[in-house]
């Protein structure tokens, strides 16, 4: 019988204990958020571009 490996990307929880984690550990995560950000900042972007053009649409 196969078994699927499969990995788990690690997962950050605000406010998690990290008194266990190891640099490395803690370098991984500080990464996934800066990549979190990053995805944040962008759907920002983008949102406040709709809303100029609707604005721009609707002004009269």
């Amino acid at each position: 019988m196969d078994e699927e490996i499969t990995s788990k990307k690690p997962v950050h929880e605000v406010g998690a204990v990290l008194d266990a984690l190891s640099i490395e550990e803690l370098e991984a995560r500080i990464g996934l958020l800066r990549d979190e950000i990053v995805r944040l900042e962008k759907v920002i972007e983008t949102k406040a571009k709709s809303r100029s053009a609707a604005d721009a649409v609707f002004k009269f």
